[in-house]
């Protein structure tokens, strides 16, 4: 099957590219900017989405129309349909999603074109008012928690920004652990916000609020979390060593994909508790890094911790932050009652701005440079 590689930057490119690719004849496209993607694809192929997160190597991920359809539709049967505001980047799961989304759902998205700021959000939401059958058309969004830190920050000070919050049914916010405290906040302003997860193996977000969405069966095998169902991807292009590391089948047929991530799943409900790779040994102690920086960000909503050598305990924790006050006192006691001593960040490092994907997404290794530069 025939491979059209997509370099436009600009959303209405790719979302015709998506369009043809997703519901029409084709071609399958190929998205995230890779070189070295093949030419040809497995048959039903529609999406080739070549990515590397926040930290490890390219991998070109295969999606199939019927694994991004039943992801879209699962969302649709969770929390309703309607018209989609897209204000992500078309090169990631999470905006492809939104553009499936619409589609399936018969409307194009509107489409939040250059630099998102609270003014443009509020902006394209207020033109997305429409009616069928004398009744107001839903509008629903995906952000990543950096844009709604952005929006809630202006609702507390302008009613419009407030307004364009509250004017969603829904609000999906994933790509990255969102704070309970700047949830709290959304919420205080009549947000709708759901948690997702998920990541571009999954076709995006398959669990909202710690729940599967139907069809997705969640499990914790050794502590690290798998995901089945009709959404996954068919594996990694070219590369059949990765794709049986992470996509296993049981001995009944089903297929799973290894997370990576830890996690459990009790009665039905997902927990995630960071990245199984994303561990220091701190004074000879597993230190998880996304753990301190969950309780981290509880106090400093943009916090990133990363790891740093230190003289005496091999490895620690550091926090960087744009944030300014002392807070370091505040988040070391946090850590130490919640995961102990061991785990308390050494130090905070500021930054004028957070480094970060075009995603949207904290820019992890550019974040460990800046700390390492700075000693």
């Amino acid at each position: 099957m025939e491979l059209e590689r997509i370099e436009s930057a600009d959303p209405r490119e790719v979302l015709r590219a998506v369009r043809g690719a997703v519901l029409g004849a084709g071609p399958a496209i190929a998205l995230g900017g890779a070189d070295d993607v093949p030419p040809e694809v497995p048959p039903g192929t529609a999406v080739v989405l070549t990515t590397s997160g926040s930290s490890g190597v390219p991998k070109s991920v295969v999606l199939s129309r019927s694994a991004l359809i039943s992801s879209a539709m699962a969302t649709a049967a969770r929390i309703g349909d309607g018209h989609w505001l897209l204000p992500l980047a078309g090169g990631y799961i999470a905006g492809v999603q939104v553009m499936v989304r619409a589609l399936v759902a018969g409307r194009d998205p509107a489409i939040l074109a250059g630099r998102f700021t609270a003014e443009s959000f509020a902006h394209a939401a207020s033109g997305m008012r429409s009616f069928a059958d004398g009744a107001r058309v839903p509008t629903y969004t995906s952000l990543v928690p950096a844009q709604l830190q952005t929006l809630v920050e202006a609702g507390e000070r302008d009613p419009r920004a407030a307004a364009a919050l509250a004017s969603f049914a829904t609000i999906l916010v994933g790509g990255q652990r969102l704070p309970d405290a700047l949830r709290d906040r959304a919420v205080a302003l009549g947000a709708r916000v759901v948690r997702t997860y998920g990541s571009t193996e999954t076709s995006g977000g398959c669990v909202y609020d710690g729940v599967p969405l139907d069809g997705v069966r969640a499990a914790s095998v050794d502590g690290e979390l798998r995901i089945a169902g009709p959404n996954l991807a068919d594996g990694y292009l070219g590369d059949p060593e990765r794709t049986a590391a992470a996509f296993v089948t049981e001995p009944d047929g089903s297929r799973w994909y290894r997370t990576g991530d830890a996690g459990v799943v009790a009665d039905g409900t997902v927990s995630v508790t960071g990245r199984i790779d994303n561990v220091i040994v701190s004074g000879g102690v597993n230190v998880s890094l996304d753990r301190v920086e969950h309780i981290a960000r509880e106090i400093l909503p943009d916090a990133v911790v990363v790891g740093a050598p230190h003289e005496r305990w091999g490895e620690t924790p550091v926090v960087v932050t744009t944030g300014s006050g002392d807070a370091l006192a505040a988040i070391r006691d946090a850590v130490e009652r919640e995961i102990g001593k061991p785990a308390r960040p050494d130090r905070i490092v500021r930054v004028t701005e957070m480094p970060r994907l075009s995603s949207g997404k904290p820019d992890r290794r550019a974040a460990r440079e800046r700390v390492l530069a700075d000693g």
